[in-house]
C-alpha cells in the first residue's frame, strides 16, 4: 500500500486536543464547509469532464480553499529555522503538490456522496471544528471533521480528520521524521515530497 494511503487510512490514532465546552451554533465555518466541500465533490462527480480536466479543476478549486504555505511551515516546525527563503519556497511548492495529491485521493474515496454538516465548535477565536457526515453510500458513511480558520480575509480549510485522526498531525510526524533521518537537509525532504506527490 502506498504510504500516502496509509496516512489516509490513519494507521495511528491522533486526536485533536481537548476542546473547551462551547455553544454549538451555525457560523461562517459551517457555511464554508457545507458550500465548498460539496462543490469539491461536484467537480469530482462531473462526468462531462475528462479525468485530467477534472483533476486540474479540482486542484485549482482546492488551492483557493487552503493556505498551503501556513500549513507547510507548521508541519516543518523547528526545522524551518535557518533555512534559506529559496529552500523554504521550494519546500512549500513541493508540499502543495503532495497535499493536493492526498486531498484528491481522499475526496475520490467519497465521490458520489453528499456532505451533511452536523455541528461545529469554536476551539479558539476564529478557529472552528466542523463535524460532518458523508451520506449516500451506507458502507462509506463516517464522521469527517474539518478545521476551518475564519480569522483572516476569508475562511480557510487547514485540516481534515477521518474518524478522529487529523491528517496534518500524521503529515507532521512524517515530514519531521524525514528531516531527522536526513540531519535537517530540507532538499532531501523536497525530493521526498516530490516523489510522494507523483506516486
Amino acid at each position: 500500500m502506498h504510504r500516502r494511503h496509509i496516512l489516509l487510512g490513519a494507521g495511528a490514532l491522533i486526536f485533536v486536543p481537548a476542546l473547551a465546552p462551547q455553544a454549538w451554533a451555525a457560523n461562517p465555518a459551517e457555511d464554508f464547509v457545507s458550500t465548498n466541500i460539496q462543490a469539491g465533490f461536484d467537480i469530482l462527480n462531473d462526468q462531462s469532464l475528462a479525468p485530467v480536466a477534472r483533476r486540474d479543476r479540482f486542484a485549482s478549486f482546492l488551492l483557493g480553499l487552503t493556505d498551503a504555505r501556513r500549513v507547510a511551515l507548521f508541519l516543518l516546525g523547528r526545522y524551518a529555522d535557518g533555512q534559506s527563503q529559496e529552500d523554504l519556497d521550494a519546500y512549500v511548492a513541493a508540499y502543495q503538490d503532495y497535499a493536493l495529491s492526498i486531498y484528491q485521493a481522499y475526496f475520490q474515496l467519497y465521490a458520489g456522496q453528499t456532505l451533511r454538516v452536523n455541528s461545529s465548535r469554536e476551539r479558539a477565536p476564529g478557529d472552528f471544528i466542523v463535524t460532518t457526515n458523508m451520506v449516500g453510500q451506507p458502507n462509506l458513511a463516517m464522521e469527517i471533521d474539518f478545521r476551518v480558520r475564519t480569522d483572516g480575509a476569508k475562511p480557510l480549510l487547514v485540516d481534515v480528520a477521518v474518524a478522529g485522526v487529523w491528517l496534518s498531525l500524521a503529515q507532521r510526524d512524517q515530514i519531521q521524521a524525514v528531516m531527522a533521518q536526513n540531519k535537517g537537509d530540507i532538499k532531501a525532504l523536497i525530493a521526498h515530497l516530490r516523489a510522494m506527490g507523483k506516486g
